[in-house]
């Protein structure tokens, strides 16, 4: 079992679930790689036995007991040449190796779209895996959520409720700046749970002007006060994504950053007098404990996984469709990217409460 890719509220409550959905049959042992496949791939290796006694009492904690990261894998570790300089070797047969000398029958890789592109990969060249859809962006096709997302959208949300009084008391603009890469879902559901003025998401470019405009609604004789969520996949008409530098050997995620600042200096630049302020809420929508419904979700997840196992499911990723436990190949998985659907009942609805998306 490896936990792969960006922590995530809920991870622990699947590996206990698998671990005791394991329990149950006969001659079954499972082991957990620290830090994702990098684990496996260490000299020595460093592999966890997970049995009832160990995984009692994670399901309410946050993070992953096994560690994760996004860095490296079986198919860009980082080695260092004979001039010291850093690179990238494809050291997946090697990691295959290693899984048949652990007398490993199947693997389960709990992660998101960067995880499950790399189960399809190992599956591709022979390897026994099953995927658990993780992500607090809710951004994988073909499961009608992601564990993580509804802890990572009460965490923004309860940001919201908490700078709508100071943006009042001060007579701001406050932006929230969330996380969610190339979907908005967390910046939607914060926005609308929180009532805010304003909702900026990937999946639809905004015009300053149209946002100026809101904001004009809002704020008269220097009285009023507008609060903004943007997702830090955001970007205007004509204009790109707004990424920081990514050095990282073996991490390939080009990361995303800096949007609510940009809008700031562009709200600036158009005339907006008014006091603006920015809040990135970052890797907090990340930590704490789940909540009761993603411990539910992770286990249901858990327990699923475990019994494709045992029908020898792989290559399929566990999924929720239409609040059913289903099983789905991840090839499909990877090739459906979960933007926001602009003709949902959620956009209409915040449309409909005036909700301004810049367009």
């Amino acid at each position: 079992m490896v936990t792969g890719g960006g922590d995530c509220p809920g991870l622990n409550a699947v590996i206990r679930a698998i671990v005791k959905r394991a329990s149950k049959e006969q001659d079954w042992k499972i082991i957990g790689s620290r830090d994702a496949f990098n684990g496996v791939l260490r000299e020595p290796m460093e592999i966890v036995e997970l049995d009832n006694s160990t995984v009692a009492g994670i399901h309410v904690r946050g993070g992953t007991i096994l560690g994760t990261t996004n860095k490296g894998g079986p198919f860009a570790w980082a080695v260092k040449d004979n001039n010291g300089n850093w690179k990238e070797e494809d050291h997946s047969s090697e990691m295959l190796r290693k899984l048949e000398f652990l007398n490993v029958h199947a693997v389960i890789n709990i992660g998101g779209d960067g995880s499950q592109k790399i189960s399809q990969q190992l599956f591709e060249i022979g390897c026994n895996i099953i995927g658990v859809p993780k992500t607090i962006d809710n951004d994988l096709g073909f499961t009608d959520i992601t564990f993580g997302f509804p802890t990572a959208v009460e965490i923004a949300t309860d940001a919201v409720d908490k700078l709508v009084t100071t943006a009042e008391s001060h007579n701001r603009i406050i932006i929230l700046e969330v996380m969610g890469r190339d979907a908005g879902w967390i910046a939607l559901h914060a926005a609308v749970a929180g009532g805010a003025e304003v909702c900026l998401i990937p999946e639809i470019p905004y015009d300053i002007q149209k946002i100026i405009k809101r904001i004009n609604k809002r704020i008269h004789n220097s009285r009023g006060f507008v609060n903004i969520v943007i997702s830090e996949g955001a970007y205007p008409l004509d204009g790109t994504h707004q990424y920081q530098n990514n050095d990282e050997i073996g991490n390939h995620n080009l990361r995303l950053g800096g949007a609510g600042n940009r809008l700031m200096h562009e709200l600036k630049e158009n005339g907006i007098a008014t006091d603006i302020r920015v809040t990135t809420l970052g890797h907090l929508q990340r930590g704490g404990k789940p909540i009761a419904y993603d411990r539910i979700l992770a286990t249901k997840f858990g327990v699923k996984a475990f019994e494709m196992v045992l029908e020898k499911e792989f290559g399929k990723m566990a999924a929720l469709h239409n609040g059913k436990l289903i099983s789905v190949s991840i090839s499909e998985v990877i090739e459906k990217y979960n933007y926001v659907d602009l003709n949902s009942d959620l956009v209409k609805t915040a449309r409909d409460i005036d909700i301004s998306f810049g367009d």
